[in-house]
């Protein structure tokens, strides 16, 4: 069956879920049209050459000096600038580029960023493909609310790919349970105390995907996957106590749906993100071969363990978050990413990260109940309570860490 042809915005294109989704654009030049691209700006000689191959009306940047250093780099690859796009720039412009109409809005922006690009392209009618999980973690109630039709949202996290394939092997109200897979990260078996001493390089080492840093570092704490549950309650409507989360190292199952009979279905492929980002822009038709199919000509093996919550306490913190308030998952998501931040500069030791993220979210008092939606202006407030609130703390333990080394050196002399 031939896909309807269909226009693509593609923010963050020069990240990971970026240049995939690009990837499989080019592979399918009868199925898809890049019509716009926004980027940070970092990047601008891949963004030239984005630009150079896929001839999108529009490109923005995020940073404000973003135009002129793309111009020069399209200058040197030889483009005219009759045959340049409109280049648009600052803090809004991928917002700017999510509104413009497209037929498929990829959302592959990193962070609570992410939030004004999804509510704009909502508001604009495209279907979203979501792979920002953190814009729907933060503005889940608004997020919902700017959702014009049932299927305007697809998303491309794997694992919530996974889940909505499966719940079309029945109907949604046979559904009992969500089943989130997680690889474990680079860290899995280890205890607290193995993790005492662990360095950003070592966190960054993960074992079967090739993420961003912030990506990879959350996936080493399980932060990932507690934005992962937050997102699929959000997604799915499932309450917290009914999305369970397995271990599974192999990352060959992606995630699964238990049914009130008992079946539960499991969707299968290779660990590559091409999969759920194809899905992502063609839902609800599949493109042809994507990616490999599983081979089953050798002795297999998957496995699968129980989450050590006592190591790995982010996923119980993000159950607490869904139920204490709609405002407790932004200061979650806003706190980790200062702290994040913060290990990967050498700022912060690395178990801080998840015991500085459990008190800022559990020392919030929200103004917006349980049950109530929360307006943008409340969702802004709340996140920078807790980018704040992380600041202070990783100030507090930096100055304590020093203290405690210049103790040392002085009781060595």
């Amino acid at each position: 069956m031939r896909v309807s042809f269909r226009s693509v915005a593609v923010l963050g294109s020069t990240g990971s879920i970026g240049t995939q989704a690009l990837e499989v654009i080019a592979a399918h030049p009868d199925a898809f049209r890049v019509t716009a691209l926004a980027a940070g700006g970092a990047q601008p000689e891949l963004l030239a050459h984005q630009v150079a191959t896929f001839h999108p009306k529009t490109v923005a940047v995020a940073v404000s000096d973003g135009a002129p250093r793309l111009r020069q780099a399209l200058a040197a690859l030889g483009l005219p600038t009759a045959q340049q796009p409109e280049i648009i720039a600052g803090p809004d412009a991928a917002a700017e580029a999510a509104a413009g109409g497209a037929d498929v809005v990829l959302n592959g922006i990193t962070g609570g960023v992410g939030l004004a690009p999804t509510l704009a392209a909502l508001k604009a009618g495209s279907t979203l493909a979501l792979a920002n999980k953190e814009s729907l973690v933060v503005g889940g109630a608004l997020v919902k609310a700017a959702q014009q039709r049932d299927d305007q949202i697809v998303p491309v996290d794997s694992e919530h790919s996974a889940l909505a394939q499966c719940l079309r092997g029945g109907r949604r109200q046979e559904a009992e349970r969500l089943i989130l897979t997680a690889s474990g990260g680079p860290f899995r078996g280890r205890t607290r105390q193995d993790l005492a001493n662990v360095t950003p390089q070592q966190a960054l080492n993960h074992p079967t995907w090739a993420m961003g840093p912030v990506v990879t570092v959350n996936s080493s704490t399980l932060v990932n996957k507690a934005l992962e549950l937050i997102e699929a309650h959000l997604l799915f409507g499932f309450p917290p106590d009914r999305i369970d989360v397995v271990v599974h190292p192999q990352s060959m199952i992606h995630s699964m749906v238990a049914f009130r009979d008992g079946a539960i279905l499991a969707q299968v492929s290779p660990p590559d993100m091409r999969l759920p980002i194809a899905l992502g822009l063609s839902w609800p038709d599949r493109l042809p071969g994507v990616t490999p199919l599983a081979g089953f000509s050798q002795p297999t093996a998957w496995t699968f363990e129980p989450v050590d919550n006592q190591t790995f306490p982010a996923i119980e913190l993000a159950r607490y978050a869904i139920a204490a308030s709609p405002l407790h998952p932004a200061v979650l998501n806003a706190a980790n990413e200062v702290l994040v931040e913060a290990f990967l500069n050498g700022r912060l030791p690395y178990l801080a990260i998840g015991d500085t993220l459990n008190a800022v979210v559990r020392g919030f008092a929200s103004t917006v109940l349980p049950g109530a939606t929360p307006t943008l202006g409340d969702v802004m407030a709340a996140q920078a309570w807790g980018r704040d609130k992380a600041t202070e703390a990783t100030e507090a333990t930096g100055a304590a860490s020093a203290a405690a080394e210049t103790a040392t050196q002085g009781a060595a002399a």
